[in-house]
């Protein structure tokens, strides 16, 4: 059985998005895959390399004023170099986001995450669940909590620190992270098939 190689590209700035890249990082390794964990803001020649030669790219960052970080733009225009190429050409790509607010218009983010990968000529994997948390007799702890479908959303308050990100939104990554791994085998697979 093939291994699918997945990497995780993200910028966390106080750290909640860095507990969410770990948890889609648990969710890929736990369906069977490789996975590298690439801070943008930090990233080297040999992680370059890395994200050229995964299956899957997941992408992460904290939504500050309605849109990806400022580092995670920097990393977005940095990849034209290998967009010029068409290097990341058929790979798969996901995203997850955190904000302050329960909307915090983090759509926008995983939006900028999905045309950047268009622009690649990517393949998006979506978050492939129901919202949770939206009827009487549903809770908080419901996975995919906040109602997203493009890719993993959580929400941590302002004033308190990573501990606080929400349990069930560390879960809805790590189905991410497991569905972008399950998704990688099967391109896999059916590439060696043909």
């Amino acid at each position: 059985m093939t291994t699918p190689v997945v990497s995780i590209a993200y910028h966390s700035g106080y750290g909640h998005t860095a507990l969410l890249a770990e948890a889609v990082r648990a969710g890929a390794a736990g369906a069977g895959a490789e996975v590298h964990l690439i801070k943008v803001d930090e990233i080297t020649d040999a992680q370059w390399e890395t994200l050229d030669g995964s299956d899957a790219i997941v992408f992460g960052s904290p939504t500050y004023m309605g849109t990806a970080s400022g580092a995670f733009h920097v990393f977005a225009e940095a990849s034209s170099k290998r967009w010029f190429g068409q290097d990341w050409q058929d790979k798969l790509a996901a995203g997850f986001t955190n904000s302050g607010s329960k909307s915090g218009d983090k759509l926008h983010t995983l939006q900028f995450f999905q045309i950047l990968a268009a622009q690649h000529g990517m393949n998006w994997v979506n978050l492939g669940l129901l919202p949770g948390w939206n009827s009487s007799t549903a809770s908080e702890y419901d996975l995919n909590r906040l109602g997203v479908f493009a890719g993993a959303a959580a929400q941590t308050n302002t004033d308190e620190g990573p501990e606080a990100v929400h349990k069930a939104d560390l879960a809805t990554a790590e189905h991410l992270g497991r569905r972008v791994a399950e998704t990688a085998r099967t391109f896999l697979q059916g590439r060696a098939a043909t």
